[in-house]
């Protein structure tokens, strides 16, 4: 008897469109993630990938006149629906973005303040959770000597690991990623690499990448994104190496040999 709990998607979009005003962004873009995969959402600038990260944990809200219309499940809960507040939502779906952005406070503060925010009051609990997440990114052993130091003396490695435990500490079941290499040396890139690696299997993850390299190193899946008709969209999804060795689309082929985009 199959198990639907495991096999079910943990992240499905299912025909979700966004638009800004009258301007569409996307159309119609389907894709399902698997519990602990990691999928990588590539295709070049302008095609929508951004935006579709965008919608699912929300941040579409805080947008005047973004309208967002299909659905979005986590484990088979709307993210829209009127049982999944903001807060819980936030809870179960940690981002991390482009730019490395710790909160101009110590390092052990950018951790204690969203686990405040979400009602961990009791400090020794919280201070339990904040050295399991610096040690889960690979952290702790740098900097438990100096935890009351402002996180921005940090360097941009180590604040995007700083960033990616502020987005674990909570536990989450979803974790997305929005280009979390491209401001980083190519030092700090393969630190972060072997996190996102570590990560695997712990978190389902969802990441934004220009680097079709970086998508074939580390992506259990992709889901390629275009523009058509003025419009993003997902034209392929799929294995990394279905994708990269026999795609079934014209563009994904085209992207894939570096022709286009």
């Amino acid at each position: 008897m199959i198990d639907d709990r495991k096999t079910a998607p943990a992240l499905e979009l299912d025909d979700v469109s966004v638009s800004y005003g009258k301007r569409p962004a996307v159309r119609h873009a389907s894709l399902s993630v698997a519990p602990g995969e990691l999928m990588a959402l590539v295709g070049p600038s302008g095609c929508g990938k951004s935006s579709l990260l965008a919608a699912i944990n929300r941040m579409t809200d805080m947008v005047p006149g973004c309208r967002v219309s299909g659905d979005i499940r986590i484990d088979g809960a709307s993210v829209m629906g009127q049982g999944m507040s903001l807060p819980r939502l936030r809870r179960r779906v940690g981002m991390v973005f482009q730019q490395p952005n710790p909160f101009p406070l110590s390092i052990a503060d950018n951790l204690h303040f969203p686990l405040r925010e979400h009602g961990i009051g009791r400090r020794d609990v919280r201070e339990r959770m904040v050295e399991r997440a610096l040690r889960d990114v690979g952290l702790w052993g740098e900097v438990a000597g100096r935890l009351d130091q402002s996180a921005l003396t940090l360097s941009g490695g180590q604040q995007q690991r700083l960033c990616v435990a502020r987005a674990i500490v909570l536990a989450p079941e979803v974790l997305l990623l929005d280009e979390p290499c491209s401001a980083l040396d190519p030092i700090a890139t393969a630190s972060v690499e072997r996190l996102i690696r570590d990560l695997k299997g712990r978190y389902t993850m969802l990441m934004v990448t220009h680097n079709l390299a970086q998508a074939r190193r580390l992506a259990d899946a992709v889901a390629v994104c275009w523009v058509e008709n003025g419009c993003g969209c997902v034209v392929e999804s799929g294995a990394t190496e279905h994708i990269f060795m026999s795609p079934g689309h014209p563009a994904t082929q085209a992207y894939c040999r570096g022709l286009a985009g």
